[in-house]
C-alpha cells in the first residue's frame, strides 16, 4: 500500500483506524488527505446543520441517507447499498482521486462513518480510515473546528464493488447454522424486549447477540485490537473453519461492528437488509430471548408481526 498509507494508519499499524495525532501530522505536512464528515443518527435528521455549525478544518459533508444508501423498502430493508454508479459519482463530488487517503468521522464513535468506511473498501478503494474517537477526540485533543459548507474540485475515483464480503437475505439461514452470525443491535432489542422501528421484535435465529456499542469504551474510541479480538473470540470467533457475518437494524452499525472485527484481524461479512429486510418477510421465523435460538419456553419462535419496540439503525 506505500509509505503513505502506513503514515496515515499511525503508530498502531492499523488497516482501520487513524488516530487524531496521525491525522494532524499528515494535515501539518500537506499530505493529501480527503476528510469526509458523516454525521447522522437514528432519529436525529439535522447532521448537515451540525457539519456547517462545526466540523474538521476542510472535511466534507456526506449524506448517509441519500448518498450511502438507496431508497428504503420492506423488500430490501430500510438502508440498501447504493447503487455503485451512484456511489462512486457522490465520492467524486467528494473530490476523492484514486491515490488518496480519506479519513472519515461522525460523532457518535464511528457507528455511522464505518458504513462509508465499508462502502469505500468494497469498492476496492483501501487507503481509508475511521478517525478513531471522531469529532470528540479532535476537540478533546485542542484542536480547531471550522464552520460552513465545503466545495472540493471534483474527484476522479474509480470505485467496482465486491471486495468486501457479503451475505444476501437467501445465505442468512444456513450460514446461521454453519457459521457465526452476529447482531449488532442493542441487547434488549435482540432479546425481544423492544421494536418501535421495524415490524418484529427479537432477533435472526441462530444469531449471536454482538452489541457494537461493546466495541468502544467510554471515550468513543475503538477497543485495542487484542481486546476486541478476545471479545469476538468469546462469541465464537476464531473457530476452524468457521465464517462470520454480522447484521444490525438496517446495515449500518453492522459496518461498525465489521470494522471492529477487521481491526481485530478478522474478515467478516455484512448482511446488508440487515433486520429491517428479515423481520419484513411474513415467512421467516424469529427468535426471542437471550439464547441464539430462543428462550426455550415455547415461545422462542414466532412469524407474527408487531412488537413494542428500540432504536437502532
Amino acid at each position: 500500500m506505500g509509505p503513505d498509507t502506513d503514515q496515515a494508519a499511525g503508530g498502531a499499524g492499523s488497516q482501520v483506524l487513524m488516530d487524531v495525532q496521525a491525522l494532524q501530522q499528515r494535515l501539518d505536512t500537506g499530505a493529501r488527505t480527503v476528510l469526509l464528515d458523516v454525521r447522522w443518527a437514528l432519529g436525529d435528521p439535522h447532521g448537515r446543520e451540525h457539519y456547517l455549525a462545526g466540523h474538521l478544518p476542510g472535511a466534507v459533508y456526506v449524506d448517509l441517507e441519500n448518498q450511502l444508501a438507496a431508497p428504503g423498502s420492506a423488500v430490501l430493508g430500510r438502508h440498501p447499498l447504493p447503487d455503485p454508479a451512484a456511489f462512486e459519482e457522490a465520492a467524486r463530488t467528494w473530490g476523492v482521486a484514486d491515490d488518496d487517503v480519506v479519513v472519515a468521522y461522525d460523532a457518535a464513535g464511528g457507528m455511522s462513518a464505518a458504513r462509508l468506511w465499508w462502502l469505500l473498501r468494497d469498492g476496492g478503494f483501501d487507503r481509508c480510515y475511521l478517525l478513531d474517537g471522531g469529532l470528540a477526540a479532535w476537540q478533546a485533543a485542542g484542536l480547531p473546528l471550522q464552520a460552513g459548507d465545503e466545495h472540493p474540485a471534483r474527484g476522479t475515483v474509480r470505485l467496482a464493488p465486491g471486495h468486501m464480503p457479503v451475505l444476501e437475505l437467501a445465505e442468512v439461514a444456513d450460514f446461521a447454522r454453519s457459521g457465526l452470525l452476529l447482531d449488532a443491535r442493542a441487547a434488549e432489542r435482540y432479546r425481544g424486549e423492544t421494536e418501535p422501528v421495524d415490524p418484529k421484535a427479537g432477533h435472526i435465529p441462530g444469531a449471536v447477540s454482538a452489541p457494537a456499542g461493546a466495541n468502544l469504551p467510554a471515550d468513543g474510541r475503538f477497543l485495542a485490537a487484542d481486546e476486541l479480538a478476545e471479545r469476538f473470540r468469546q462469541l465464537g470467533a476464531g473457530a476452524a473453519g468457521k465464517k462470520v457475518a454480522v447484521y444490525c437494524g438496517s446495515g449500518i452499525t453492522a459496518a461498525h461492528e465489521v470494522a471492529a472485527l477487521a481491526h481485530a484481524g478478522i474478515e467478516a461479512a455484512l448482511y446488508p437488509g440487515s433486520w429491517s429486510q428479515w423481520s419484513n418477510q411474513a415467512d421467516l421465523p424469529v427468535a426471542v430471548g437471550k439464547h441464539p435460538g430462543g428462550d426455550g419456553s415455547g415461545r422462542g419462535l414466532w412469524h407474527g408481526r408487531g412488537g413494542a419496540g428500540s432504536v437502532g439503525a
